[in-house]
């Protein structure tokens, strides 16, 4: 799980800045503490057996959709590749309504269940309300890319963002936790034994471009060799920027079937990663163009997402 942590290549703009003072005081506000806390302890009966606070499938496969349709166009493409047995489902990851999108245009069986970072998922009202009530969250602790950029930066003379630097190593936890990391293994192969699904964007951190995939990390294919379960590709296209009625696009591709293995060898790990990277490649758009025309709600939709 360790390289699931993004890499440190971002340009300290001032967006990106207001994102980390954005970032320290999500993890450090009382709701998203709570909101966390109460997914750990749903994870902890997981991995002992015990039935977890769910809303049904269908509904939550009813509500996300008539939430997504009201504001875009989906087009679905492929869908006799659309899983409907123990999966880890991979996708592309161009914007934080990624996760809602599939959620409201895949089978509510198996019944999936979001690996993702925990302060992304939390840091809105809104958020925290939908996926409180629906349940089937995994949270990620750690540090994004861009605080990793701030604290290299403060550590290599850049003064003024040394009390910010301060702040993230005080109040950010960094992923690093072993405790957290066995809860969560626990947990997945629990789920995905009793025939639920998981969830996962590979990229580890959000792409910057439409057709374009950062390098897939290596904890991508755990969990499926582990569990004897194929990884599914998605593609998504389209949400980059978002604006109403846009079309966006789902484009699902073969399943990806990988070795079962209890304690997966380094090799077999590379090539089953190399496999999907293949499969991810024959998905996304070779050449990407935005729609022409009028952008309405642009601002507001991109800044709900994010």
């Amino acid at each position: 799980m360790t390289d699931m942590q993004p890499e440190l290549t971002v340009a300290l703009t001032p967006e990106a800045i207001a994102r980390v003072r954005e970032g320290v005081a999500t993890a450090q506000n009382p709701a998203v503490r709570q909101c966390i806390e109460l997914d750990l302890a749903e994870l902890s009966a997981i991995a002992q057996g015990t039935a977890d606070r769910r809303v049904s499938g269908r509904i939550r496969r009813w509500l996300m959709r008539r939430f997504i349709k009201a504001c875009f166009r989906v087009r679905i493409e492929n869908p006799e590749h659309i899983p409907t047995e123990p999966n880890v489902l991979t996708a592309n990851h161009l914007s934080h309504l990624d996760p809602f999108l599939l959620l409201a245009f895949c089978p509510p069986t198996p019944y999936y269940y979001i690996l993702g970072d925990a302060r992304t998922l939390y840091n809105k009202r809104w958020k925290r309300w939908l996926i409180g009530w629906a349940g089937g969250v995994i949270p990620l602790e750690r540090w994004w890319k861009e605080e990793m950029a701030v604290m290299a930066a403060a550590d290599t003379g850049q003064d003024d963002l040394k009390p910010l630097a301060t702040n993230i190593r005080e109040h950010v936890p960094n992923g690093s936790s072993i405790q957290q990391m066995r809860q969560i293994d626990q947990a997945v192969q629990a789920l995905l034994a009793r025939g639920d699904g998981i969830m996962l964007f590979p990229e580890g951190r959000l792409g910057e471009q439409e057709g374009h995939m950062h390098p897939l990390r290596r904890g991508t294919v755990l969990y499926a060799m582990r569990s004897g379960v194929p990884v599914c590709p998605v593609a998504i296209v389209g949400t980059k920027i978002l604006y109403f009625r846009k079309e966006i696009t789902l484009r699902f591709g073969p399943a990806v079937y990988v070795p079962h293995q209890t304690r997966p060898k380094r090799v077999a790990i590379d090539a089953a990663l190399a496999e999907l990277e293949t499969a991810f490649q024959a998905l996304l758009p070779s050449h990407y163009e935005e729609p022409q025309g009028p952008q309405p709600l642009r601002h507001w939709l991109n800044h709900l997402f994010w």
